[in-house]
């Protein structure tokens, strides 16, 4: 009775992960005959979950929109990433919702093994709301984001390979602080072992983040709270220049020379249109002028500026 019970389970969170599943594939899965498939749908149908089948060489299986809600079958990843939604929510981030989004997160969590109960804890505790709104820009890696906030909590130094924004990676050993959302992204704050000195870095490059086992005295963050430390980081580096420019040469050309840095755009047999971001005018600056042909600024107009300002110093030279 309990491996039939389990594998009910288990078919029912394969038909909830996927729209539509083969008879055939959905019974391989769950290492039984198509028969026996069949009476474990008949089961979930009495349970209340609307199972639709269609038959045929195609035929298979998909779970339906019922008119009562069933209970969800979620696994533990998918638990946290609920628990995490549902705190942004909770903190205001989607207007008209946080006074909902309190109530059901009190029932997820209540209802959630010790284990998950732990890490989500500790992710609540350990982030710090910025204030500021945005939709995500880039898929945080659950697991990644639970280490970090325990490392948090549990005072203890973390180590984590890290890809910075020009593409370098390094290896870092750091005393961890908190984490910050910005709506955009999620940000570590901690003192760097190895730069010797406090740094934001964002969630999303980190990899292999892993405690180290050895405990720290928390040090005087430099800010008043970890959110305005990353604030202050955000709005001093430098701002990123989207940058266009028609050149008088066949994209092919231009894709050969300079292509790995930035978009060419063909318009014609002899003109193309490249677009780039940078935080230096003074890489399109050089791009540009190693194609050895003609070319013109659409903008920014810092970078015709700057293009006229190196154009009198090469004349000098």
């Amino acid at each position: 009775m309990a491996n039939t019970s389990n594998r009910t389970l288990r078919l029912l969170s394969l038909l909830q992960a996927r729209r539509y599943w083969l008879g055939g594939e959905l019974a391989d899965r769950l290492g039984v005959s198509v028969r026996t498939l069949r009476r474990d749908v008949d089961r979930l149908r009495e349970l209340g979950y609307p199972v639709e089948s269609q038959r045929g060489v195609d035929g298979g299986y998909q779970l339906a929109a019922g008119a009562a809600l069933p209970p969800l079958v979620i696994d533990d990843e998918e638990a946290v990433a609920l628990a995490v939604g549902l705190q942004a929510a909770a903190q205001g981030a989607v207007e008209g919702i946080a006074e909902s989004s309190v109530r059901v997160l009190a029932k997820v969590v209540q209802v959630m093994p010790a284990r998950l109960r732990h890490r989500v804890e500790a992710l609540r505790t350990m982030t710090v709301p910025s204030g500021w709104s945005g939709s995500p820009r880039a898929g945080i890696d659950p697991d990644i984001l639970t280490a970090v906030a325990l490392a948090c909590r549990d005072q203890e130094q973390l180590s984590f390979a890290y890809t910075a924004a020009d593409g370098r990676e390094s290896d870092r050993l750091t005393e961890p602080h908190r984490l910050v959302c910005t709506g955009f992204r999620w940000y570590l704050v901690a003192y760097d072992l190895t730069r010797h000195d406090w740094r934001s870095f964002r969630v999303d490059r980190m990899t292999a983040p892993e405690k180290t086992g050895t405990r720290f005295r928390p040090r005087e963050l430099p800010a008043s709270d970890a959110a305005a430390f990353v604030k202050a980081g955000l709005e001093s580096a430098p701002k990123p220049h989207e940058v266009e420019a028609l050149i008088e040469a066949p994209a092919e050309v231009v894709r050969e020379r300079i292509g790995r840095w930035c978009t060419v755009e063909e318009i014609d047999a002899g003109r193309c249109r490249m677009v780039m971001t940078t935080n230096s005018l003074d890489w399109p600056t050089m791009a540009l002028g190693s194609v050895g042909v003609e070319f013109r600024v659409v903008h920014p107009p810092e970078l015709a500026e700057q293009l006229r300002e190196w154009g009198a110093r090469f004349q000098r030279a």
